[in-house]
C-alpha cells in the first residue's frame, strides 16, 4: 500500500528539525558525570517564561548560568560540543495550542534553535500532564535527568512520548487538495493531517483520514518526511497518496473549505504572490515543506 517517497534528498529540513544535539542518554543515569555536567565551566540553562523561550535583543536564545538549580529541577537536554545545555523543568500548566504571537516569534527564530527550544518545551509539557501516576493516582517526581517519572506510591515509571499525527496531500489530475480549520487566517489553507489511532498504520490512517473529511478514496500512500512539532508532543509524518477522483464531500465540523490546486497555484502560493489562489502556511509548518517538495516532483 506504501512505497517511500521518492526526490526526498534537497527538500527543505521541516520546523523544530535539526537541534544537532548530543543526548546523551547514558549520563540520564549517570548520577556522577550528570553532576560532572552540571558542574561543567560552559553548562548552560535555557532561559524560559513558563513553555515561551527568552530571546536577547538579537532574537537568540539565552542561556543562563546553572548556579542556583538543582539537577532534580533541569531537564538534560544534551551537548553542544562540550557545552552540557540544560532545560528548566518549571511548574506549568499544560497548554497544547500555543498563543498566535509565538508562531511570529518562531517565523524569527534560527532553525537549530527553534529545535532546541521546541524538546523544551514538549519535555516540559509532558511533565505537567503527568504529575500523577496512572497506576494507583499517586503523585510523581521527575528521574533519569528530566527523562522519565517515577510514583510515590507503587513505584511505576513513565517516559515522555509523541503523539503520531498523519499529515497529507491527495492528489488528482496533477493537482493536490488543501483545507482550512475554522481558526486559520483568512486565506490560508494548509495540507490536511489527523492522529493515528490505535491499532493503525500510517498508510490506513492517512487514507481514513483524507475519507472522514474530504470523503476521498485514495490508494499509493507515499511517506515524505516527518517533524516533531511541540504543541504540545506531536510526531507529524508527510504523506502523499493519489486520490480515486476529485469528488469531495467534506466534515464541516472539520474542515471549513478544501479546495483542488495545481502546481502553478501551489508554487504562487508558496512564492506569497498576491493573486495565489490561497495562503501558504508559514515556513517553519510541515505543510510548507511538503507542498514546496510536491512542486519540485512535477519538474
Amino acid at each position: 500500500m506504501a512505497e517511500a517517497a521518492a526526490g526526498g534528498s534537497g527538500m527543505i529540513p521541516p520546523g523544530f528539525t535539526g537541534a544537532g544535539l548530543d543526548r546523551a542518554d547514558q549520563l540520564r543515569v549517570d548520577a556522577a558525570r550528570l553532576a560532572e555536567a552540571l558542574a561543567h565551566a560552559e553548562a548552560g540553562v535555557l532561559a524560559m517564561q513558563g513553555l515561551e523561550p527568552e530571546l536577547d535583543s538579537a532574537g537568540r536564545l539565552v542561556w543562563s548560568s546553572v548556579t542556583g538549580h538543582s539537577v532534580e529541577r533541569l531537564i538534560l537536554l544534551g551537548f553542544d560540543g562540550e557545552a552540557p545545555r540544560f532545560a528548566p523543568l518549571g511548574d506549568v500548566a499544560p497548554h497544547g495550542q500555543a498563543a498566535m504571537h509565538l508562531f511570529k516569534l518562531i517565523s524569527e527564530l534560527d532553525a537549530r534553535e527553534a529545535a532546541i527550544w521546541g524538546a523544551a518545551r514538549s519535555l516540559n509539557e509532558w511533565h505537567a500532564r503527568h504529575r500523577f501516576c496512572g497506576t494507583c493516582a499517586a503523585p510523581t517526581e521527575p528521574f533519569r535527568a528530566g527523562w522519565g517519572r517515577r510514583c510515590d506510591g507503587c513505584g511505576a515509571e513513565a517516559f515522555p512520548r509523541v503523539d503520531p499525527v498523519v499529515i497529507m496531500l491527495a492528489e488528482h489530475d496533477g493537482r493536490v487538495l488543501v483545507g482550512r480549520q475554522h481558526r486559520y487566517p483568512p486565506g490560508r489553507y494548509s495540507a490536511l493531517a489527523g492522529f493515528v489511532e490505535p491499532g493503525e498504520s500510517i498508510e490506513e490512517a492517512v487514507a481514513r483520514e483524507l475519507f472522514e473529511e474530504a470523503g476521498l478514496r485514495v490508494e499509493a500512500v507515499r511517506y515524505v518526511t516527518s517533524q516533531p512539532w511541540p504543541f504540545p508532543y506531536s510526531l507529524m509524518m508527510a504523506c502523499v497518496a493519489h486520490a480515486e477522483d476529485g469528488a469531495l464531500t467534506l466534515d464541516e465540523t472539520e474542515i471549513e473549505d478544501a479546495i483542488w490546486v495545481d502546481r502553478a497555484g501551489v508554487r504562487a502560493a508558496l512564492d506569497a504572490d498576491p493573486d495565489a489562489p490561497f495562503q501558504a502556511p508559514p515556513p517553519y509548518a510541515i505543510a510548507h515543506s511538503l507542498l514546496r517538495w510536491w512542486v519540485g516532483q512535477g519538474g
